[in-house]
């Protein structure tokens, strides 16, 4: 029971957890539902565990006081107590496992009739019988009743048949095993309100929305298979009145032709007394062309024998013929087939010397190839030594070169070193003041400041 309870969870575990699933969009709600039921387990167990663990103690306790019993009114009065505590704790517990135990044994009883119903309608499914899939293909599969049909036949036969086809068969679109409880169901009250909840506890997957419709269609059905039926009724009068008016008419009919056949069995004898003269005018003609035919045969024949005979000359010329172009082409062959050897004995030393040279060449070109790479390498280390030693020389003018000057925006608007060397005092050997000192054109940038 156990191996087979792991083998149980294994394939569920298989298919359920299963990545690559066709059905994995349905399989996440299940497993959601698995993951709640274990969680909701693991809780269960915790609080039993817990109220066990209480029982226990207070057993426990009661063992204790049972050790050291003291013939006192308060002493028993204590252990009454208790007992008493344990003996409710135990009923407490029992009867919350009982009731627990009867829910469980409710939805098991659902759920076993649930499958069974899915069984039962997965058996019907799997008959493959021609009204079931009838029920069951698309609305695009469906035949429409033939025209031609439509125009014999009765109009109420053709609306009850549109309808069966519009509204997914004689079970309104339902399988065979939940129609036949509706009917059950729905005869035994007679088609009261009542029978609703009944005919849920058989039509699993269905809701009272769907029962009532599907009551809505049945009684519609009902009504057009009573309105088809007396139409076919009319139809078989009518029918039976038309076929009372074709038997007259074929007894009339049969007297013209008795009168007919007498005709045609006259003219049948002058045809026969004809046909008897044309024969042995046949006969003769054939008799005839038998001694014409027999002339020309023995005619032919002897032609024939003469055709054979050159025919048996002619084939012992090509058969001689035949064998002196055999031996000639088997020289011929030979001499082809020695001067094929000695063509691939010619081209077999081409190709060794080819091949000889090819290797001479070869290494003679890996060795040049080689040299001009050592030069290359050679060439860009130079060049590396060369850039690392230029670098150094930069580093070191840059050094010598570079300057710190520290940002002063106002030395835009002061004056220059070489104005102010202009302006300066001339010295003790100048006498007379300057009236004109020339100096270079002041830039229109730098006018007015």
């Amino acid at each position: 029971w156990s191996r087979q309870l792991f083998n149980d969870e294994k394939d569920k575990n298989s298919h359920l957890y299963s990545k690559k699933s066709d059905f994995r969009m349905e399989y996440i709600t299940l497993e959601e539902l698995e993951h709640k039921m274990t969680d909701n387990r693991k809780a269960e167990k915790a609080k039993i565990q817990q109220t066990l663990a209480k029982i226990h103690n207070n057993v426990k306790r009661l063992q204790r006081q049972l050790k050291d019993v003291k013939p006192t009114p308060e002493f028993v009065e204590k252990l009454r107590e208790m007992m008493e505590e344990v003996e409710n704790a135990v009923n407490g517990f029992k009867e919350e496992q009982r009731l627990i135990y009867e829910e469980l044994l409710k939805e098991e009883k659902t759920a076993t009739n649930e499958l069974s119903a899915l069984e039962k309608k997965i058996e019907t499914w799997a008959l493959g019988s021609s009204a079931i899939e009838r029920i069951f293909r698309l609305p695009s599969d469906r035949v429409p009743v033939d025209k031609t049909l439509q125009n014999h036949l009765p109009e109420e036969v053709v609306e009850f048949e549109r309808f069966l086809q519009q509204t997914g068969g004689r079970q309104g679109g339902w399988d065979d095993y939940d129609h036949q409880h509706f009917l059950k169901v729905w005869t035994k009250h007679k088609g009261k309100s009542s029978y609703i909840e009944e005919a849920l506890e058989y039509l699993s997957g269905r809701t009272k929305e769907d029962v009532q419709q599907h009551e809505t269609w049945y009684q519609e059905f009902l009504i057009l298979e009573e309105r088809k039926k007396k139409s076919i009724q009319k139809w078989k009068v009518k029918k039976q009145q038309e076929k009372q008016e074709i038997l007259k008419q074929k007894e009339k009919s049969e007297e013209v032709l008795k009168t007919e056949n007498l005709q045609q069995a006259a003219q049948k004898q002058k045809a026969e007394e004809e046909r008897k003269a044309q024969q042995a005018a046949v006969e003769a003609w054939k008799r005839h062309k038998e001694i014409e035919f027999a002339m020309k045969q023995a005619s032919r024949l002897k032609e024939e024998e003469e055709k054979e005979k050159r025919q048996q000359k002619e084939r012992q010329r090509q058969f001689q013929l035949k064998l002196l172009l055999e031996k000639y082409s088997q020289q011929k062959e030979e001499q082809e087939k020695l001067q094929r050897l000695e063509k691939e004995k010619r081209e077999e030393a081409e190709r060794e010397a080819r091949k000889r040279i090819a290797a001479e060449e070869i290494s003679k070109f890996q060795e040049r190839d080689l040299h001009k790479l050592e030069l290359k390498i050679l060439e860009k280390q130079a060049k590396e030594e060369e850039k690392i030693e230029k670098e150094k020389r930069l580093a070191k003018l840059r050094e010598k070169v570079e300057v710190h000057v520290t940002r002063d925006p106002s030395r835009l608007h002061k004056p220059t070193k070489g104005w102010e060397e202009r302006t300066k005092e001339i010295g003790p050997t100048g006498s007379k003041p300057l009236l004109y000192i020339p100096h270079r054109a002041i830039p229109t940038w730098r006018q007015g400041l």
